[in-house]
């Protein structure tokens, strides 16, 4: 499901009409499978230079292939020959190499072409009388058994024979460009479709080009994305999200006001002697609040990790809403993403220092040491053993072995390096204060109720997270794994703020809750009450796998949850940050005793 493409590439920006040769790049991906397609025995371009990749393309598994198809621009073209193939069943290796043909259609694998950076689109009509444009076309498709035409065979009716594999070896391109007002500049190319079709003749290409006055260049992409499906639902259903979640977030925070100012309250109108005696709720456990949790140097480094991972999202989103990480700079937003990581490591170090020392702790080897290698190391683990099966597969998509050396040397070289210096800034400054004194004997906690027990509020405080989320969480899913572009960065800004406002209020609410019942372990309980929103992450990409997904074969499902789980692992962290509000309301709370 990862990208195999079939990339038009083009050099210039303006076009003469007869000077510019078009240069096509080549690749292909299939829909139910997980593996990026092998080397197919297309026809293939003899002594191109393939065109280079940044990070983000090589990580995500865009391999940018050159390839034989050239036309001149402006140009009507007709049957031109590219190549010819032959097979011969009775060879082996021809036979393998038809068998393979036909399991990549059986599984709807896709072309993908881009010219001057713009995906060739293939159009077709959907139901109510919309147009479809997809970025890709199939490379062929299948008749079953019983006359039930699967994937593109249920557009054409030409094609009908019962258990017949259709493949399309003629592609009908058209070339749409506008006319810049200088005219001595030439044109710009503004769209380009394409039509597959089964010809009884040799592979060949028809082109041609027309001029397109209702697309301006700044436009160009609008034709695409105003046709990819649940466009307009995804609008509505957003909207509607967003009221609720700022509903429920704004009852939270109303709860949280009034019950805070009656206790308040009531404690200010006991006198002395009283409040010595009938004392009750949080302030019974006031000198216990601030006692250091177990495993503080594991939640330590969590919270370290998870202020890089914070901060990385942040900036990466804040600089796609200005459209520089949009769709049409690929694998610029993967690049940003690993380039913010490496470079957050100071900060990661500091927080995880900080609090650690704050706990009490000594060991600051250790934890600056965990800080660098403990997640980064668990996500690169899981991230080798994934491009193992990609190799073991003879997938494209594996990711060379340079890269990996690339990928370490930033870890270690940069991130490691800044992780120490700001882990040093963080020990070498003096302990957080607390606001009162711990008290030296801990207190007994009280037997708790059902509802104030850790599991049952751990488990309802990621809900209202998860369902500010979901919604986008479809279009993120679809995105990676049905080939469906994702361009909507503002609205995800504005979800990612909720989240993180919802996070800290579902558990500074649920907190207060556990205090008001005598039980000041607070820590480890409110990190995982909002982590918890990753475990409904994971039954949603569960779910999305069985019931929106088809795909087969053990190495496909074994790489779609190695993936899912490091985006989990990811997703818990970040989650995680809610923490620091929390302290700042235990700090303020404890004042009032």
């Amino acid at each position: 499901m990862k990208r195999f493409h079939c990339w038009f590439w083009l050099v210039l920006v303006f076009f003469q009409k007869g000077t510019v040769i078009f240069r096509l790049c080549f690749a292909v991906q299939g829909r139910n499978c997980c593996l990026e397609g092998k080397l197919f025995d297309f026809c293939q371009a003899e002594g191109k230079k393939r065109p280079s990749e940044n990070l983000g393309q090589v990580l995500f598994g865009e391999r940018i292939e050159p390839s034989p198809y050239r036309f001149t621009f402006n140009k009507k073209e007709t049957c031109k020959s590219v190549c010819t193939k032959t097979y011969d069943t009775t060879k082996t290796e021809d036979k393998q190499k038809l068998d393979f043909l036909k399991k990549s259609m059986l599984l709807n694998y896709q072309h993908h072409w881009i010219v001057d950076n713009m995906p060739v689109t293939w159009c077709y009509d959907v139901e109510d009388g919309q147009r479809f444009c997809n970025p890709g076309f199939p490379i062929g498709c299948y008749i079953t058994e019983d006359g039930r035409p699967k994937d593109a065979c249920v557009i054409n009716s030409e094609f009908h024979e019962k258990d017949t594999f259709y493949i399309f070896n003629h592609v009908d391109i058209i070339i749409y460009y506008h006319v810049v007002e200088n005219e001595a500049l030439g044109a710009r190319l503004v769209a380009a479709k394409l039509e597959p079709k089964r010809l009884v003749l040799r592979s060949n290409l028809s082109s041609n080009s027309g001029e397109e006055k209702s697309i301006r260049w700044a436009s160009r992409w609008d034709y695409i994305l105003e046709s990819m499906p649940h466009t307009h639902i995804q609008w509505f259903s957003i909207m509607n999200s967003l009221v609720i979640v700022l509903f429920l977030s704004g009852m939270v925070a109303m709860i949280m006001l009034r019950t805070l100012h009656k206790d308040i309250a009531r404690y200010n109108q006991m006198d002395s002697t009283e409040d010595a005696q009938e004392e009750f709720g949080w302030k019974l456990v006031h000198g216990d609040i601030f006692r250091p949790p177990r495993k503080g140097m594991l939640l330590s480094v969590f919270l370290g990790s998870g202020t890089q991972i914070l901060i990385m999202t942040f900036v990466t989103l804040f600089f796609a809403c200005l459209g520089f990480l949009s769709p049409a700079n690929r694998g610029a937003l993967m690049t940003c993403a690993v380039v913010l990581w490496v470079l957050l490591g100071t900060p990661a170090g500091y927080v995880a220092a900080r609090f650690y020392k704050s706990f009490g702790g000594e060991k600051w080897k250790t934890n600056v040491l965990l800080t660098s290698f403990l997640c980064p190391g668990i996500v690169f683990a899981d991230f080798f053993i994934m491009n193992l099966i990609l190799w073991g597969e003879g997938s494209s998509a594996a990711i060379p072995f340079g890269t990996l050396v690339a990928i370490l040397a930033l870890w270690f070289c940069i991130s490691v390096p800044l992780t120490f210096i700001g882990a040093y800034f963080g020990f070498k400054k003096n302990a957080i204060e607390h606001p009162v004194r711990t008290n030296q004997i801990p207190r007994q906690i009280p037997e708790q109720s059902f509802y104030t027990k850790p599991l049952p509020g751990i488990i309802m405080g990621g809900i209202l997270p998860f369902g500010c989320i979901f919604i986008q969480l479809f279009f993120i899913l679809n995105s990676i794994w049905s080939h469906q572009m994702y361009y909507m960065f503002g609205f995800l800004f504005l979800v990612f703020i909720i989240l993180v406002i919802t996070c800290s209020e579902a558990t500074i609410l649920l907190c207060y809750f556990h205090l008001c019942a005598e039980d000041y372990h607070w820590q480890w309980r409110s990190f995982l009450t909002s982590g918890f929103t990753a475990v409904y992450f994971l039954i949603y990409a569960i779910h999305y796998f069985f019931s929106k997904l088809q795909i087969t074969g053990t190495a496909s499902t074994i790489l779609y949850f190695g993936y899912t789980m490091i985006m989990v692992l990811i997703f818990f962290l970040f989650t995680d940050n809610n923490f620091f509000l929390l302290f700042l309301f235990i700090c303020l709370l404890s004042q009032f005793h």
